[in-house]
């Protein structure tokens, strides 16, 4: 993501090389468990998402992908599109991009619902839990309305960047 302000950003938010291989790793055991396969294509998909812990968008992905050319793009998004479904990444709408997840509940199949932070001079983002989901899917349901999912984005400044300023 491009960086919306002057100073240096010289705060690391990146994730360690071997949290990212413990990473990999949760993730081939999440598929085993599953009863899902965790392909090559999908691997260096995941693997992608937390090299950048950042959002990225589905083309920086397709062009990171090789290191001699970029990846077929229905590719990538099948691993995308199965990555959110394992629970593995979230699709930041406002972004258009992905992030892998970060909540230690990681292992439900079937998701969550996700918070964001969003530094509007880094690009980094931050996953929050958001506090009640149940009053809103209850407030909803009074209208007659079914909640089927829930993603909160929240723009400022993260603590880094504030301090830089």
């Amino acid at each position: 993501m491009s960086h919306a302000c002057e100073h240096t950003h010289d705060h690391d938010h990146h994730l360690k090389s071997d949290a990212r291989a413990v990473r990999l790793e949760e993730a081939q055991a999440l598929c085993v468990e599953a009863g899902e396969r965790m392909t090559s294509s999908r691997l260096r998909t995941y693997e992608l998402i937390l090299e950048a812990n950042a959002p990225i968008k589905a083309y920086d992905v397709i062009d990171r992908f090789h290191p001699d050319g970029a990846a077929k793009p229905p590719t990538v998004y099948r691993a995308l599109s199965f990555l959110e479904q394992m629970g593995l990444i979230h699709r930041i709408e406002s972004l258009n991009a992905f992030v892998a997840c970060d909540t230690h509940d990681r292992h439900s199949r079937f998701g969550h619902t996700a918070g964001f932070l969003l530094c509007e001079c880094c690009g980094q983002s931050e996953e929050i839990a958001i506090p009640n989901v149940l009053e809103i899917k209850a407030s909803a349901a009074k209208t007659g309305f079914k909640v089927n999912h829930i993603t909160l984005e929240a723009r400022g400044l993260c603590n880094a960047c504030q301090a830089n300023r």
